[in-house]
């Protein structure tokens, strides 16, 4: 996705990310180096464009700050000039990445899959109305207030639920004032600023920071995140709820893959998961973990589309099958005894199984091509189908 972005944004004047934390990376390979973004929008390696962080994301200051700092040791520009975000934006405190660790062990050997940084608490702080947002940072006697009263309640979750140690309101000041204050030149009104740019004629890109299926009302729920990376979304989050999207691409891999919990249908397992995943060089990049893989499946595939509004695909990874003789492709389910291409719901996911289409391979190194019509028949063949 990361990839993508930044391929995109040389289109682009702006590009904003309007959902999520520091919970998911889009790795990037340029001149600088290796990067995986957890919170920074994906051109921000482009130092004319602005990048924007927007109100429907959850920004925990401190990765923020270490973020940049790693970019600019690279060489990478970032200033305000270049970086906006959000004052309406809630801040990721560390008693919510507290609460995120304490849940998890507490659900033991049912996870959520979490990736513990905080996110599904800071979000049900957000619609409990016990959120802190960046815009806060200005207003140093109601910051103190308001995070007062705040800190009382998360405290008595902690302490009285989790049995855990509660967070003092000095060290919650001081590591607001510690992050806060780097940051601050970067805190704006990004409304105003998206509504002038839209005005101008300027180009906007939004960047979303999962697919489909972590979608908190249309994903795999509960496995899913807490907030929304769905194109309709992207307006409310980026603050400009008035400027429309005219234009999708869904990112998808030539095959599945996910990291955290939750049912998968096409999932592999064994040599041959660990094949694909070797192949694909395909570990989280927010956390490391090994992601789970499998074949393209198109069932999921297309609900994504569906839900996007997606009015292209950008196919992407197609030379890692490339070591394949024959190639499955998931092209329906079978579920409770019927054979679907619906996407169930998520309660019957657990229960389906995956119908397999096999296709040739092609059985040659296709990396370094950079036409459709260079490809081989076979790999066009699998496009086509996919397309289909």
């Amino acid at each position: 996705k990361g990839r993508m972005v930044d391929l995109v944004a040389e289109e682009y004047d702006i590009v904003v990310r309007y959902q999520g934390g520091n919970n998911a990376g889009h790795t990037i390979k340029n001149d600088y180096g290796t990067f995986a973004l957890n919170l920074l929008p994906s051109g921000i390696f482009r130092r004319e464009k602005m990048n924007i962080l927007g109100n429907g994301t959850v920004v925990d200051i401190r990765h923020l700050c270490g973020e940049i700092e790693r970019l600019h040791d690279a060489g990478v520009y970032i200033s305000p000039e270049n970086l906006m975000i959000s004052s309406r934006a809630i801040i990721v405190m560390p008693y919510h990445v507290a609460l995120d660790g304490l849940e998890e062990a507490r659900l033991s050997d049912k996870p959520y899959g979490s990736t513990k940084r905080g996110i599904a608490p800071v979000y049900g702080d957000k619609y409990m109305k016990k959120g802190i947002m960046l815009g806060e940072l200005f207003d140093r006697e109601y910051l103190v207030s308001h995070l007062s009263d705040v800190l009382e309640f998360k405290n008595l979750q902690i302490t009285r639920v989790y049995g855990g140690e509660p967070f003092s309101l000095e060290s919650m000041v001081e590591y607001l004032d510690t992050y806060g204050e780097i940051l601050k030149p970067y805190i704006g009104d990004t409304s105003a600023y998206l509504r002038k740019a839209a005005h101008e004629g300027k180009k906007i890109l939004y960047e979303a920071q999962l697919g489909v299926l972590r979608d908190i009302d249309f994903g795999i729920y509960p496995y899913t995140s807490s907030s929304s990376p769905l194109a309709a979304y992207a307006p409310i989050g980026s603050g400009a709820p008035d400027i429309p999207v005219n234009r999708v691409i869904g990112v998808v891999k030539a095959y599945s893959t996910c990291v955290g919990e939750g049912p998968f249908t096409a999932e592999w397992f064994g040599e041959e998961a660990e094949r694909l995943r070797k192949e694909g060089g395909e570990y989280g990049a927010a956390t490391g973990r090994p992601r789970r893989v499998g074949p393209i499946d198109l069932v999921a595939t297309r609900y994504g589309v569906q839900m996007q509004g997606a009015t292209e695909v950008a196919l992407t990874k197609l030379d890692i099958l490339s070591y394949m003789d024959s190639i499955p492709v998931c092209a329906a389910y079978e579920c409770d005894g019927e054979v679907t291409r619906t996407f169930p719901f998520p309660s019957k996911l657990g229960r389906a199984k995956p119908i397999y289409v096999k296709l040739p391979g092609w059985g040659c190194d296709i990396s370094k091509i950079r036409t459709y019509d260079e490809l081989p028949e076979n790999a066009r063949k699998y496009v086509e189908y996919v397309e289909r």
